[in-house]
């Protein structure tokens, strides 16, 4: 769907939709911090002087659109400056942006977002495992593209769902060095001709790596630099709203049907591993006063010592009481104690970990 706003200042956000217009002027069109993440792919400024070709002297599909083409350094940091601008104010106040470059323009990139009030969290190495070869043999292979991954302002309590991008990551830590494919096959998409549809478009596994990580079901992401739409159909795959917003008619038409072919996920398989930190914190007590245990009910830890549950629910057991944490840590002698994992309780002749129970009142707030 291809929408073009009517006035400056609209209330309504036009989710779900493909901006037709100049990203500035689209941005500063739509409602003041009402966006929780931007993906933006600006242009690289390449610089390019004239054609390239391979060894069997094959012309390169090479970036060479005029959306690309800056007149100096000096147009293409106005040009940067603005379009930041305009997207740090439809952030909200904890919302982030990344943004994509190459050695091209990320290091001008990074300094206006600094001079903007960004506030940079990391920038991440896309390795390209199957890079395009330098065949004029004067430079180094370019085998990896820079992100910056910055939030709104210093403090900003932006979304980083570290345990679900461990769990992508085999159980390690997710590291800032990212070794993902470019596309190729089918996943390039192709034009009425058969020709690459966008000389930069994006694999869809390196956007979903930044939407798992830094967004959750349900917010609004938004592409400035939308292209043949890779943001947009992750987005919708994952049940994120998106807003593109692209200029070139012919990039518009071919994201607007691939988007159409996109089926989102839906229940389970949306959610992700959650920090326990970040867990709806449950008292013990709430397991009293929900009847769930009773008072004078009998706990029994792992040697089979036994403490009674109080009204209050606090443990009590020979010279010992307290907290489940405190009582559980005085038997065992040690300076701390777990009590969710330490104590059990007694259902059908069966001992069950009183974190069940935790987990159960965890499901009804997640309702």
């Amino acid at each position: 769907m291809t929408v073009t706003i009517p006035a400056r200042g609209a209330d309504m956000l036009p989710l779900d939709s493909i901006l037709d217009g100049d990203c500035i002027e689209m941005m500063s069109a739509l409602p003041e911090a009402s966006v929780d993440l931007i993906f933006a792919d600006p242009p690289y400024n390449l610089q390019l002087k004239g054609e390239l070709h391979r060894p069997d002297n094959t012309r390169v599909d090479a970036v060479d659109d005029a959306w690309d083409q800056f007149d100096s350094l000096k147009a293409y940091d106005a040009f940067t400056s603005a379009w930041l601008a305009a997207a740090r104010r439809l952030l909200k106040p904890h919302g982030a942006i990344w943004v994509i470059g190459s050695y091209h323009n990320i290091y001008r990139v990074g300094s206006a977002l600094q001079d903007q009030g960004f506030w940079l969290l990391n920038d991440v190495i896309w390795r390209k495992s199957n890079p395009m070869p330098n065949f004029r043999g004067k430079r180094l292979t370019n085998a990896h593209e820079t992100m910056i991954w910055a939030s709104k302002s210093e403090g900003a309590k932006y979304t980083f769902n570290y345990e679900a991008l461990k769990e992508l990551n085999e159980g390690i830590q997710m590291r800032s060095d990212w070794v993902l494919p470019i596309c190729s096959g089918h996943e390039r998409l192709k034009d009425e001709t058969g020709e690459k549809a966008h000389p930069t478009q994006k694999p869809e596994a390196l956007l979903h790596r930044i939407l798992i990580g830094t967004t959750n079901p349900g917010d609004v992401v938004l592409d400035p630099f939308f292209g043949t739409g890779t943001t947009g159909a992750v987005a919708k795959l994952l049940g994120r709203r998106y807003i593109g917003i692209e200029r070139e008619e012919a990039y518009r038409k071919v994201a607007a049907q691939r988007l159409g072919q996109v089926r989102p996920l839906e229940g389970a398989a949306l959610q992700t591993t959650t920090s326990k930190r970040a867990a709806p914190r449950v008292a013990f007590g709430q397991l009293v006063e929900r009847g769930l245990l009773r008072p004078g009910e009998v706990l029994v830890n792992p040697r089979g010592q036994a403490a009674k549950v109080r009204v209050d629910g606090s443990l009590v057991t020979g010279d010992h009481r307290g907290s489940i944490h405190q009582v559980g840590a005085a038997l065992e002698n040690a300076p701390s104690c777990n009590g969710w994992t330490y104590w059990q309780f007694r259902r059908d002749g069966q001992l069950i970990p009183i974190d069940v129970l935790r987990q159960q009142i965890r499901a009804e707030m997640d309702d």
